[in-house]
């Protein structure tokens, strides 16, 4: 078995292979395409051959295409293989060595590669993020109009079909009315094609009964638990539902020295999508739940300042209880509030 490590980039990749006792054999730099990489990696590595590279955009369809022509794949976390190698030098050829001796020892710190499906729904998952971000800066932009103008609003609920046509309906000075009526376009544009991938989205997980069973948690909709189906993929790749909270860097930053332990901020790690989807579903949870507002209630501590410190709790223990459900395929079962 022969070795390669590589560096993978757009336009240049640095290649290392390593020979079956872990001796440099051959390293050369590529520049073009990754298809000329894949080829140029067949045609001078000897058979058969194991690869390994780091996770960036697009590693899953580099994945897929290495996976067809070498005996293993292995795709690399980048943070972790910066722990292992501590190095205060950097370079492309260094990295592909690096990965190569790696992969040698058997001690390449993988992610999961999803497959193009599940890929394709993620895409789709934040393309729909994307698209509700930007009808949200169009609603803003709406807003600071009328707020610039003295104007308020006596419909309450303003992206209503009766809101949007009283914001029509102003009298205003043609520069304001050109504004106004470009930005009503565009907002009906956007929640035209956010329904258009709702329904792609629905089509999708129709026939998936882990969206109803994650949906009889209170709270959580049809979009969280969709999303949070997508990117968990395989619950058995999770050995304990806490694994899932730093999956979603949901869990504070550690810091323990001299006996001490210290919490900071969440790591962030991981999809932020979800994160959000849950921590708004959190909020509607504490409504409807009273053992979760029970559990807000205990963190906040009657302090406005702990607010999101508290929702973002919430929001971890939803995304362990998920987690369990999916284990399981039991219901949400209402845990009685103590007084």
């Amino acid at each position: 078995m022969y070795y390669v490590g590589v560096d993978v980039h757009k336009r240049q990749s640095s290649v290392e292979i390593l020979d079956q006792n872990g001796a440099p054999y051959k390293r050369f730099e590529v520049r073009g395409s990754w298809t000329e990489v894949i080829g140029k990696i067949e045609k001078e590595t000897p058979r058969p051959y194991a690869v390994a590279y780091e996770a960036s955009c697009g590693y899953g369809y580099l994945h897929d295409a290495l996976a067809r022509r070498a005996a293993r794949v292995e795709v690399a976390h980048p943070g972790k293989v910066r722990l292992i190698f501590n190095s205060k030098h950097k370079f492309d050829r260094i990295d592909a060595a690096k990965l190569g001796k790696l992969l040698f020892l058997g001690a390449i710190p993988q992610v999961h590669v999803p497959s193009a499906a599940v890929r394709a729904g993620r895409a789709l998952v934040e393309f729909r993020q994307q698209l509700v971000a930007r009808r949200v800066g169009a609603k803003n932009r709406l807003k600071a109009l009328l707020r610039g103008l003295g104007i308020e609003s006596p419909i309450k609920r303003l992206w209503t079909q009766a809101g949007i046509i009283w914001l029509k309906e102003l009298a205003l000075d043609p520069l304001d009315g050109f504004r106004r009526d470009v930005l009503v376009v565009e907002l009906r544009r956007y929640h035209r094609e956010i329904r258009r991938v709702d329904k792609k989205l629905m089509a999708m997980m129709d026939q998936d009964s882990r969206v109803d069973l994650l949906r009889t948690i209170p709270g959580v909709g049809f979009h969280t638990a969709a999303a949070f189906i997508i990117y968990i993929d395989q619950i058995e790749r999770f050995s304990n539902v806490r694994q899932v909270g730093n999956y979603f860097g949901i869990v504070p930053r550690q810091d323990t020295s001299a006996g001490k332990t210290r919490l900071g901020h969440i790591t962030k790690d991981g999809p932020a999508t979800v994160r959000k989807l849950v921590c708004e579903a959190s909020w509607m949870a504490i409504r409807k739940s009273p053992s979760l507002r029970q559990r807000y209630e205990r963190i906040i501590k009657h302090s406005v300042d702990r607010k999101k410190i508290a929702i973002t709790a919430v929001g971890h223990h939803l995304l362990r209880v998920m987690a369990a459900m999916l284990r399981t395929g039991e219901m949400w079962r209402e845990t009685p509030v103590t007084s």
